[in-house]
């Protein structure tokens, strides 16, 4: 859920929502909260876990993808303000990125003094939110400017094909074009240069130039317990097996001295 941050909540406070002793106001590194345009509308980052974990896994995803450009920007469940003067006009997409907006952390994104709109928008489906992915939303976001549009539905219950993408052309969106490889449907964003695809119920990004998936961490931590299960069953293996090499060089020197083995 979006939340206004309090000063308790912040490094330095004392418990209490009172400043140390010594320190002024003025020395705070956060941005205060603007009146006018609150950084909450009270509504929750998402209604289930598939909802919560394909929004979280993307963020994360693109972040690491776009870690060394400091022009580009990925957020998620933040307010976009895109008129000025009037804070009812607002939306909150789940995943968007930015190409040439400073990268670093924002309360909210004013469209008038941001660089641009975003380039590239997520919204996954849920039961209360889906209906507004696929009509109002869809004709705000291209009004916006917004490059491209993608709906996801991890479950498979509201999107008929559960991922869909949607480029803007003449003030419309336009719908991608899936290839087929193994049995999966696969989509193209060029505003992302990178390939998605539906597969288990999760959201992949691939990056063409290499073939390979992005992985979150979650992928690389399960990947590490991997490993590390691996290795230890090769260690016990190993061991066992010099046991038993033992054993069989206790056998022959009892058989080459007469002794019974």
């Amino acid at each position: 859920m979006r939340a206004t941050p309090c000063y308790r909540c912040q490094p330095g406070a004392d418990g209490l929502g009172k400043l140390p002793k010594g320190m002024p106001m003025t020395q705070s590194p956060y941005i205060a909260e603007d009146p006018l345009y609150p950084s909450s509308d009270g509504q929750p980052l998402a209604e289930n876990d598939w909802q919560l974990w394909a929004i979280l896994d993307a963020i994360a995803v693109l972040d690491e993808r776009f870690s060394d450009r400091p022009d580009v920007y990925v957020s998620g469940d933040l307010l976009i303000y895109y008129e000025e003067g009037n804070p009812r006009k607002r939306v909150a997409p789940d995943v968007f990125v930015v190409f040439g907006a400073a990268k670093h952390h924002r309360m909210i994104y004013k469209l008038w003094a941001e660089p641009k709109a975003p380039d590239f928008v997520l919204e996954v489906a849920s039961e209360n939110t889906w209906k507004q992915d696929e009509g109002p939303k869809r004709a705000l976001y291209a009004e916006l400017g917004i490059r491209e549009y993608w709906m996801f539905d991890p479950r498979d219950e509201y999107f008929d094909p559960p991922l869909r993408g949607f480029t803007l052309e003449d003030g419309g969106y336009r719908l991608l074009p899936a290839r087929v490889e193994s049995g999966q449907r696969v989509f193209r964003s060029e505003a992302l240069e990178l390939d998605l695809r539906m597969q288990g119920g999760r959201l992949w990004f691939r990056d063409p130039a290499t073939g390979q998936d992005l992985r979150t961490l979650r992928d690389v931590s399960a990947a590490l317990r991997d490993e590390r299960t691996a290795l230890r069953d090769e260690r016990a293996a190993h061991r066992e097996s010099r046991a038993r090499m033992a054993e069989l060089e206790a056998r022959l020197r009892a058989l080459e001295s007469g002794e019974p083995g």
